[in-house]
């Protein structure tokens, strides 16, 4: 009895420096005069006294788990890194997109057919005019098996883990009102067809080893661009088609990719809803995605308020020359999309194109002017890392798949957003919006450090607690 107990004493000794250890905190930060570009800080040791602003974090009030952080896979972007890039440059930029030691990205986009940001415009099931082909004869995805499937591949080799969502840019031009890719609306009557076009893609890319776990019907079905691809499709248009078509054929074939709504922006949020609303509809829609070109980030949460069973994603946003400013853009974009769009439930988050060139392209229509997460150089495949890659980065790195959104204290002047990893460990990602450094404390499970973050600058805090 005397050697057990003796022997307990000493495993709760030796267990003690274990218990106690709770730090250091770990701080990446980048500043609004790139004097900082999500450098890694010293690190910060608890303290007993809080100064300044306090945020508290609780870990024990939780959110959303998260899919992870992205963006799209589109044409453009897979044409330069397959063919614009040596294999060493393209292994080195896809490790640094997808790897753990680089951005870790965990979430990406792919078009069904052709977007703007495509050589060429095309669907998987294109005819000559006034032809249909309702029996799919002519169905084939070999225009995505030259660029995107491998760079898709190699990504998934990377980061297993990568969630991927795909969306139609337009429905075959056979389908439609105008019987072409540009304008034009979905003709009630292809219903089917254009149900069983989007699981013949599912169908496809699974057998490329390439699993769609989420689907959109339409990228923003508000709009009908006269350079590109596009399709109207209105909220009443949308709930027949996904309540009596779609999602009875997901069903039917045992598809367990999981269908959004919307895909637009972030002003009309009357659109979602009346699809919602649909009875025969809302059973098959597992959320909604959203864009950020109009209206305010808060509307995801007014949306999820009135369907707090629906989950909620952000799907897509682009930077462009429009907006070359680092410093204004950079903290809009973490102010916005990393912790707006996380605070109003997102459970994944997604820019536009990954990579484009230096000509913001290759493009065909559309915008001419918009910036990917990195710039390749098509003559030399040298990359340049955009504003939004550290952006991104201050979530990516550190908010891993599975982590959950928890509690922290929405701080004028201190946006903020937390998370808790599956490990146990704390994220916490701060930007000041202040014209001057701030200094704050954070405070989590009676543990608390603090901090002086510069004007306009960001920081990603990670720790055990």
């Amino acid at each position: 009895m005397c050697v057990s107990i003796r022997l307990l004493a000493t495993m709760a000794i030796l267990a003690l420096p274990m218990m106690a250890q709770a730090g250091p905190v770990k701080v990446w930060q980048t500043n609004a005069d790139q004097s900082q570009l999500l450098a890694q800080q010293p690190d910060i040791a608890f303290s007993k006294k809080a100064a300044g602003t306090v945020i508290t974090v609780d870990p024990k009030q939780r959110f959303q788990t998260m899919v992870g952080f992205g963006a799209a896979m589109t044409d453009a972007s897979a044409e330069l890194i397959r063919n614009h890039m040596t294999a060493s440059q393209r292994d080195g930029l896809m490790d640094d997109l997808f790897g753990k030691k680089g951005l870790d990205f965990s979430f990406t986009r792919l078009t069904i057919g052709a977007s703007d940001f495509s050589g060429n415009h095309y669907s998987y099931d294109d005819m000559p005019a006034a032809q249909t082909d309702p029996n799919m004869t002519r169905f084939s995805i070999d225009a995505a098996r030259r660029d995107v499937i491998p760079a898709v591949k190699q990504a998934l080799a990377i980061n297993p883990k990568l969630t991927v969502m795909a969306s139609p840019w337009s429905a075959p031009g056979w389908m439609k009102t105008t019987d072409s890719l540009i304008l034009g609306s979905l003709k009630p009557e292809a219903y089917p067809y254009f149900a069983d076009y989007l699981s013949r893609y599912i169908k496809a890319m699974r057998a490329e080893g390439i699993p769609i776990s989420l689907l959109t019907l339409q990228n923003e079905p508000g709009f009908e661009p006269d350079t590109y691809p596009g399709m109207r499709v209105e909220p009443s248009s949308r709930a027949a088609f996904i309540g009596g078509y779609l999602g009875p054929k997901f069903k039917a074939e045992g598809l367990r990719t999981q269908i959004l709504d919307y895909d637009h922006n972030w002003d009309t949020p009357s659109s979602p809803l009346t699809v919602l609303a649909d009875a025969r509809a809302n059973p098959f829609i597992a959320g909604v995605a959203w864009h950020c070109y109009a209206g305010d980030v808060a509307a995801q949460g007014a949306v999820h308020d009135a369907y707090p069973d629906k989950d909620t994603y952000f799907t897509e946003c682009s930077g462009g020359e429009w907006a070359p400013e680092f410093d204004k853009n950079f903290a809009w974009t973490v102010k916005n999309l990393i912790i707006g769009s996380t605070r109003h439930w997102s459970k994944g988050v997604l820019m536009w194109n990954l990579a484009l060139d230096e000509n913001f392209g290759p493009h065909k229509g559309g915008c001419s002017d918009c910036r990917g997460i990195v710039t390749i150089n098509s003559k030399t495949g040298e990359v340049k890392k955009n504003i939004e890659y550290y952006a991104f980065g201050h979530a990516s790195k550190f908010v891993k798949v599975g982590a959950m959104r928890i509690a922290s204290d929405d701080v004028d002047g201190l946006s903020n957003v937390a998370f808790r990893n599956r490990d146990g460990s704390l994220v916490l990602i701060v930007l000041n919006t202040h014209a001057q450094p701030g200094l704050f404390s954070v405070s989590a499970g009676g543990k608390t450090f603090s901090y002086t973050l510069p004007a306009g600058a960001a920081a990603s805090f990670v720790w055990k607690p």
